[in-house]
């Protein structure tokens, strides 16, 4: 193999590095929510001061690596919106983690795969495939396998909070894909970022509920989620970007839920139930297969 071959094989060997590591930053998230009910941290001031360092870091990240650049009026509007969006979304994420373990929300969150392939089969005219419909129905029964597990397994009102996540995770990603048409990903992303921080500065402060973390446990969370949780994994998934192809990267974004399930069993000594890992095992079995699909269909164009 030439050395043309090597580096490339390097590239996206690099590439598949970030996509994994990112995935599994971000599977971090619901254990730092959980970790802040235990420090006594409120989720309004775990989520403000999440989103205020995680900007500040990405952009410092992208300022180092000279991908900081600024967006058209137009795009930084869409960007802003987004940001918006991100907030409402991450709201209900963490509100159903008050009512469900770290595993289970990392699970059912991770059914917004689907959501997007409705939602570009709706508003973006993307081919309708059985393999994806039948991956749909194979991640939604997952879902119901799981919420069929009786009362005492889950709580409904938390897996319908959850699924809401997934769905403005679903919107945010069919906007970002219109608008990444005319912008640059990076300082999309990071402009988005800059709107979901704004929107919950200013929720906080309109509603009174914004306090300063106290002590040392308060502030490792807000220091972890804001770095592990939020500008490491945003930073390192916009460079695997620039190496592998985005299906490739979202196939690799399964290691998500499996780092949250297995997080939540070691740091939280969650006991996982029958019924969830099976449903688990529906729910990454479909997403996979969505994605695969995808990726088929964008080597054949």
């Amino acid at each position: 193999m030439n050395r043309l071959g090597l580096a490339s094989m390097d590239r996206r060997s690099v590439g598949v590095v970030m996509g994994l590591l990112s995935a599994a930053c971000f599977g971090t998230l619901a254990i730092f929510g959980k970790l802040a009910e235990d420090v006594g941290l409120a989720t309004t001031t775990l989520l403000t001061f999440r989103f205020i360092l995680g900007a500040g870091l990405l952009w410092v990240g992208l300022v180092l690596s000279g991908r900081a650049e600024l967006l058209g009026t137009w795009d930084r509007r869409v960007a802003l919106a987004l940001g918006v969006l991100y907030a409402f979304f991450t709201g209900f994420y963490f509100w159903g983690l008050l009512f469900l373990s770290a595993g289970l929300t990392g699970l059912v969150f991770y059914t917004y795969p689907v959501y997007v392939y409705v939602l570009a089969v709706w508003l973006l005219d993307e081919r309708v495939s059985r393999y994806k419909v039948g991956a749909l129905l194979l991640a939604l029964s997952g879902v119901g396998l799981i919420l069929g597990g009786g009362s005492n397994a889950v709580d409904f009102v938390g897996i319908v909070l959850v699924v809401l996540a997934a769905l403005g995770l679903a919107g945010y990603i069919i906007g970002s894909r219109a608008a990444l048409a005319t912008a640059d990903s990076d300082a999309f992303a990071g402009t988005a970022l800059v709107g979901t921080a704004l929107s919950f500065l200013v929720f906080s402060t309109g509603s009174g509920r914004l306090g300063l973390p106290s002590g040392l446990d308060q502030w490792l969370v807000v220091l972890g989620i804001a770095t592990i949780g939020t500008a490491l994994p945003m930073f390192l998934y916009i460079s695997a970007l620039d190496r592998i192809q985005a299906s490739h990267a979202s196939v690799l974004g399964t290691a998500e839920p499996l780092v949250t399930v297995v997080l939540g069993i070691l740091v939280l000594e969650e006991s996982p139930t029958l019924l969830l890992l099976v449903g688990g095992a529906l729910i990454l079995s479909g997403v996979l297969i969505i994605q695969a699909d995808a990726g088929a269909e964008q080597n054949l164009t």
